[in-house]
């Protein structure tokens, strides 16, 4: 017998697989068994983002929101969701309330800065972007970002020192 434990790892295994479409139909077996499992929901959402379903995905997430207030991964997931329709302010609140609860997600101060940096804040972005390279040096998407805000702001100093942690990751070694 399939546990629930086993279809979502199967689940997340297929999504991660750039197979969405069979993982969707997992996910949905693991919740008639525990429909009030926010983590399964929240999967579920990653998976039918991924197909570009949004409106589902969005559903999914508020869903698991629903259930845990706390999930930050759902949180970041449904702010990306808005960012990526243009809808800022919403993704600006799903940010802030995912770094409300914990102030110590990499992802979540990463995104916050991609949003000033799409809106041309380029100091707030940098301070997103900052924060996120103190809390996980190996972040390469924040080392990208603040090496790229950087260069926009004129800091030469800066940039080659995120040039040089990114090579050093890239070579295998450690950064900062």
């Amino acid at each position: 017998m399939e546990t629930i434990a086993t279809l979502n790892g199967t689940a997340i295994a297929l999504t991660e697989a750039n197979r969405p479409h069979e993982a969707i139909d997992l996910f949905h077996r693991a919740l008639e068994r525990e429909p009030g499992n926010p983590v399964l929901w929240l999967n579920l959402g990653i998976a039918q983002q991924r197909t570009g379903s949004y409106e589902l995905a969005s559903d999914s997430f508020r869903y698991a929101l629903n259930l845990d207030v706390g999930l930050t991964e759902a949180w970041l997931s449904l702010g990306l969701i808005h960012y990526e329709k243009g809808e800022f302010e919403l993704s600006r609140q799903c940010y802030d309330t995912a770094l409300q609860q914990d102030d110590s997600q990499p992802k979540a101060w990463n995104n916050l800065g991609v949003l000033y940096f799409a809106e041309e804040d380029y100091e707030k972005a940098r301070d997103c972007f900052e924060r996120a390279v103190s809390l996980a040096p190996d972040f390469h998407d924040a080392l990208f970002n603040l090496r790229d805000v950087c260069t926009i702001q004129g800091d030469r100093s800066a940039e080659a020192e995120c040039r040089r942690a990114l090579s050093r990751l890239s070579s295998g070694g450690s950064s900062f």
